[in-house]
């Protein structure tokens, strides 16, 4: 029944009542011992702190970088355009209709994995050299955006 529902034995328990007197034995300092940075309000130390040694952090070397002109593509191959049929114009906003690509992030571009049975006029902002080739082949067109 919902109205005789308790939480399991020993799952829940009460929160400890610091500095509430010494029969509590958890009065005066409140179990956080005597004087000291960890015993005042607003103490302790920093994350990654190690007591002045030069922190782990600092002691590795620095590696790599990140480049901010990076540009990410939604990559598609030859095979995923074989969902469309013939004469089709398959473009950024078509595939992200029919669910090939997630994100259009930086642009789209076509590589060359696989085969491509119909002729399709293909919108992408960058093809592979063998995709370009294979797309024309196949009597389509490629046109970059």
């Amino acid at each position: 029944m919902l109205n005789t529902l308790q939480p399991t034995p020993g799952s829940r328990r009460p929160r400890k009542r610091l500095g509430r007197g010494p029969g509590s034995g958890t009065g005066k300092t409140a179990g956080k011992g005597t004087k000291g940075q960890n015993a005042r309000s607003g103490g302790g130390v920093r994350p990654g702190f190690e007591g002045g040694q030069l922190p782990l952090f600092q002691r590795l070397p620095k590696r790599g970088f990140k480049n901010v002109n990076r540009k990410d593509y939604a990559i598609i191959n030859l095979d995923d355009l074989n969902a469309f049929s013939a004469g089709d114009v398959v473009s950024p906003e078509t595939l992200l209709g029919r669910n090939v690509i997630k994100k259009v992030l930086s642009g789209v571009k076509i590589l060359g994995n696989g085969q491509l049975e119909k002729a399709l006029t293909v919108k992408a902002h960058k093809f592979s050299k063998s995709a370009e080739e294979a797309i024309i082949k196949a009597g389509g067109t490629v046109e970059v955006m």
